[in-house]
């Protein structure tokens, strides 16, 4: 009898295993950010930290949060930031993509920290809210 070799998959090898690793979408002026980012790394826990003020999600990845965090869009919106007022984001007849369009434009009003692990998402506030996610 002819042995017939193992087929490998991508998920055999190291170099492709896809592992869930924690996002934190950070204001790294933030305390209640660099909270909620202490904690988790002091869980041991790798997290990929995502500037969003440098990297700006787009409407795509805003749209993503907001079903993982199971929020309508107004409630990932910093209602204490200049630009709220500013550009009339307390009318409560804007839609949900003209809430997301406002954050893309103005990354600022993304409330903050948001953490990721797989397909849930919470906002840490506190900063304690984070390790729920573990």
């Amino acid at each position: 009898m002819v042995a017939t070799p193992r087929l490998l998959s991508l998920m055999d090898c190291p170099r492709f295993r896809l592992e869930a690793m924690i996002q934190i979408y950070h204001n790294p002026h933030c305390s209640k950010s660099r909270e909620a980012l202490a904690l988790l790394q002091a869980q041991g826990q790798p997290v990929e930290v995502i500037d969003y003020l440098q990297e700006p999600p787009d409407l795509w990845q805003l749209q993503d949060l907001r079903q993982r965090l199971g929020l309508p869009a107004r409630e990932l919106l910093r209602s204490g930031e200049a630009a709220y007022l500013a550009l009339g984001l307390d009318d409560p007849s804007l839609s949900e993509e003209a809430l997301l369009a406002a954050i893309v434009a103005h990354p600022i009003l993304l409330q903050r920290p948001i953490v990721v692990n797989d397909q849930r998402a919470v906002i840490a506030r506190p900063p304690a809210l984070a390790l729920t996610l573990l």
